[in-house]
């Protein structure tokens, strides 16, 4: 049979003759949770550091293994201990058009040391001031000695923003952020999706897709059967229930990394009776934690030995006993420190194994006597209540996004940090963080934040469950994508093959 022109011009494009086949332009990421904000400094929570990082940029990178290279400094100098001197690249623009200058670095370094940036004092709190020397070269000026500073810059509240823009804009920039980044901003629907486009003045790498759109969907099985239809170009995190139905999908990749994550039970300091250690260590001892480990990640991560993840330098994880159950030693903590009929609330979001752990944590303080409620709340509404402080005990998780054991710990249990939602406020603890901060890297440094890290083991604010990984799943078309350790997954590299 005689075939027409028309359909063998489309038989040949189809096979691939006559020219390459149109890319696909748009990459869709189904992410567990949406942002809560994308001011950089009005957060300190991973999905919107995530959307921060795509629209935003930092005068220096880090990689995957902690390894720092050139962002908007294309060169800095350590001058002394507690000034750092950045040359900055000439000729980068803002996506308004603004070429960045040394007065939009120190307008956005400086008003992370306001009330603005409460959130994530725990990296600006030692800044002193900025000098500029020029339109393109700057002076940070620390309050005193801290080896964990310089790193820091690489996360998300070292996000440069344009002065003029903010100064316009205020507070809105937390809806429409407006940075240096590879991609910007187009739109946003609140516990849906946002929406970014590849901006083309970038200086750096072009993003070789058009659009990113990322949609929030906290339902895991939703994620994977997004992946399976196709509707998805990449989604995590991929939980043990699905990890099959990807690894075996031959149209699938997955991806499987350790993770530098602590999730943990925090308790309220502030409210009686879990201000005392006594009763702290009772819940401890009433739970079987490697069980409740096992059962709610089914053979993914492992149960954490301390607070600093055994991926983050100076960890003691291996030199920590396994955690032990022991109910009858719980009753006689319990006992002496008077606490009887006790009714609680266990706080936790929506993520699944935040739930089964909670479920079962319910029925082992049972045993004990204790009665619990488990009250499940959507992500926004749940750091938020946490501020409040009206919780007893909570599931969460804490990734160190930059790898030092001195983010691991002080946005966490630092007196007045933004993420201190047990609101520790331990003299000998914050002494120790300082010291740990005040030394360079070396065997002084690693003692300090040994005995820091037997201290919280003894001290109980929280319980640790949990050394998560980050598992993601993406179309086989999918490349340039890996799941970053510290949950800053990166979809600038991403492209299709």
């Amino acid at each position: 049979m005689r075939k027409s022109g028309l359909f063998l011009l489309v038989v040949a494009l189809v096979l691939g003759f006559g020219g390459a086949a149109q890319a696909k332009d748009i990459l869709i990421v189904a992410d567990q949770y949406d942002a809560t904000t994308m001011d950089p400094i009005g957060h300190n929570d991973m999905p919107s550091s995530r959307a921060c990082y795509e629209v935003f940029d930092t005068l220096i990178f880090m990689n995957n293994e902690g390894l720092v290279s050139p962002g908007l400094a294309e060169s800095w100098e350590f001058l002394s201990d507690t000034d750092y001197k950045f040359n900055l690249r000439k000729g980068v623009k803002f996506h308004n058009g603004d070429e960045l200058k040394a007065e939009d670095v120190k307008f956005t370094i400086m008003r992370a040391t306001t009330d603005a940036g409460a959130k994530i004092a725990t990296y600006s709190q030692n800044v002193a001031g900025v000098d500029v020397v020029d339109d393109y070269t700057v002076i940070v000026h620390l309050k005193q000695t801290d080896y964990s500073f310089f790193s820091s810059l690489s996360h998300c509240w070292g996000s440069i923003t344009n002065k003029k823009y903010v100064e316009s804009v205020g507070d809105e920039i937390g809806m429409k952020p407006m940075g240096t980044g590879p991609f910007k901003f187009v739109s946003w629907q609140k516990g849906n999706k946002y929406v970014l486009e590849r901006f083309d003045e970038y200086w750096g790498p072009k993003v070789k897709y058009k659009t990113l759109e990322v949609r929030s969907v906290p339902e895991p099985t939703s994620r994977t059967i997004g992946l399976e239809a196709g509707d998805v170009d990449i989604a995590f995190p991929i939980v043990h229930n699905d990890l099959k139905r990807v690894s075996e999908n031959t149209a699938l990749t997955l991806y499987r990394v350790p993770q530098n994550s602590t999730t943990y039970l925090g308790f309220n300091m502030t409210k009686a009776p879990f201000s005392d250690v006594r009763v702290r260590k009772a819940l401890s001892l009433a739970l079987d934690i490697v069980g409740i480990q096992a059962a709610s990640y089914r053979g993914i991560g492992k149960v954490p030995g301390t607070i600093v993840p055994s991926t983050i330098k100076y960890s003691i994880h291996d030199q920590i006993p396994v955690h032990v159950q022991n109910v009858d030693e719980a009753k006689k903590l319990l006992a002496e420190a008077g606490v009887t009929n006790l009714k609680m609330e266990i706080w936790t979001n929506e993520r699944k194994e935040r739930v089964d752990s909670a479920t079962i944590v319910q029925a082992q303080l049972e045993e004990i006597g204790i009665k619990s409620e488990i009250k499940v709340l959507e992500w926004g509404a749940y750091l938020n209540g946490l501020m409040e402080k009206k919780h007893d005990a909570f599931f969460l998780g804490w990734v160190t996004s930059v790898p030092d054991p001195n983010f691991a710990v002080a946005g966490l249990l630092e007196t007045g940090s933004g993420s201190n939602y047990s609101f520790t406020s331990d003299p000998k603890l914050d002494d120790l963080l300082a010291k740990g901060r005040s030394l360079p890297d070396g065997d002084e440094r690693a003692a300090i934040y040994k005995e820091m890290q037997l201290y919280i083991n003894d001290l109980k604010p929280m319980l640790f469950f949990h050394n998560d990984e980050s598992i993601a799943g993406s179309q086989k078309n999918v490349k340039g994508f890996t799941p970053r350790s510290n949950e800053n997954h990166s979809y600038r590299e991403a492209y299709f093959e």
